[in-house]
């Protein structure tokens, strides 16, 4: 089935910063966010035909914390609004089958969180299997050890391919940073992204819309995302499935030879997984923004790689992009987006 052609038109984000002042309701974040959009693309908050957002009541330690952040929209006029319990890569992926499917026209989609309110290792260990593994109150960092220890001793990487990971996004050498101490074996300070808060709104139009929008669009050529196993030992931790079947299916049968690639990994060694699962050439431009390891922004990560990788369409410095983002455990569940610019838009989107 052919679907219409649907592009990414505008992105923007708050500061990802490590404490922010103000409610975990995301007001203060999102605001600016919305009006900066507003005035990128010339239009109107009663422009947008659909809300979609991205956030946890358990990290905002509130029930229906979205409700609240429509305070940043206004809900009079009333607005057509959605909510996943997801990272906003999921709430954009729902506004982008609202304009496939013929309802609307323009959408925006956002998230948003503040895991520095809390403890937020013991917030994300309530999502692992309530029986055998959230009774340990393992921290986040503590099962991407394990992980990170299983591709080593498997041969799979070295902590100087890690390390590697890292030097691209802090400027440091390989050598000073293996010179520092494990934080959690063998794990050290670079391997793990620092928790920040932050909100990002990402607006998608059909291809007539899109055109009256901006000049180059970033449209849409693939998407899909997949789930492994909540189960970590029937799985292979070195590995991701769930993220070579779901670019095997945003990809379809064009190339992988794209110009940037914007990967929502929050450990180093979670970056060599998710570059071999998608299976991207070494001429390929990583994470141009720093990625994710430069400020792991729960519920809003994911939607800023997208974000990213579209914002390098929209400017022109890229023809081709893709976009990944993960939720849950150890890469748990992911998806992939692909765009092109309007040149090299061609075939279905699946």
């Amino acid at each position: 089935m052919t679907l219409p052609r649907i592009a990414i038109v505008g992105f923007a984000h708050s500061p990802n910063v490590v404490g922010t002042h103000g409610t975990t309701n995301g007001v203060e974040m999102l605001i600016p966010c919305f009006d900066k959009l507003y005035a990128d693309l010339g239009i109107s908050r009663t422009d947008i035909e659909f809300w979609c957002s991205g956030s946890s009541d358990y990290l905002a330690g509130r029930a229906f914390s979205f409700i609240s952040a429509i305070d940043s929209i206004g809900a009079m006029p009333p607005i057509n609004e959605s909510h996943v319990e997801m990272d906003g890569a999921w709430a954009l992926y729902e506004a982008w089958v609202k304009i496939a499917t013929g309802e609307v026209d323009l959408a925006l989609a956002y998230g948003f969180g503040k895991p520095t309110a809390g403890d937020i290792d013991l917030t994300l260990a309530m999502q692992t299997d309530p029986y055998t593994v959230a009774p340990l109150w393992p921290h986040a960092r503590s099962l991407a050890a394990l992980q990170a220890r299983a591709g080593l001793d498997a041969g799979t990487w070295t902590e100087a391919d890690m390390a590697a990971v890292a030097a691209r996004t802090t400027g440091a050498s390989v050598d000073d940073l293996l010179a520092a101490d494990y934080v959690a074996d063998p794990l050290r300070a670079h391997d793990i992204a620092p928790y920040t808060d932050a909100a990002a709104a990402v607006v998608i139009a059909g291809e007539r819309r899109a055109r009256e929008l901006v000049a180059n669009p970033a449209f849409v050529t693939g998407w899909d995302h997949r789930i492994d196993s909540p189960n970590f030992g029937a799985r292979d931790l070195t590995v991701s499935p769930s993220t070579a079947l779901a670019a095997d299916t945003a990809f379809g049968d064009r190339s992988r030879v794209v110009d940037v690639a914007e990967l929502g990994a929050p450990f180093t060694h979670q970056e060599l997984i998710v570059r071999n699962a998608l299976r991207l050439p070494a001429s390929v431009r990583i994470n141009p923004s720093g990625g994710t390891l430069a400020g792991n922004s729960l519920f809003s990560a994911g939607l800023q790689r997208i974000g990213y990788a579209a914002h390098e369409i929209l400017t022109g410095r890229a023809t081709t992009a893709v976009a990944h983002a993960t939720s849950g455990p150890l890469l748990q569940q992911n998806m992939v987006v692909t765009l092109s610019a309007d040149e090299n838009a061609q075939g279905d989107q699946n």
